[in-house]
């Protein structure tokens, strides 16, 4: 029986730059987000509480 392995797509660039290569990607490569824009649009409408954030309050004794 043959072991799993991952192998990463060919990537372009180098350093901070480097990225993968939007040509060599595949559908079977798991880069399909067809709900992305709908979720990040409910995530930026929730208000701060609701996403876990942490309310930010004045220091006591200043105004």
């Amino acid at each position: 029986m043959k072991r799993g392995e991952a192998i990463p797509p060919p990537t372009l660039g180098e350093g901070c730059l480097q990225r993968y290569d939007p040509e060599a990607l595949k559908d079977s490569d798991g880069t399909e987000f067809p709900g992305a824009a709908e979720l990040w649009k409910q995530l930026q409408d929730k208000p701060a509480a609701e996403k876990g954030e942490a309310q930010e309050s004045p220091a006591p004794g200043r105004d």
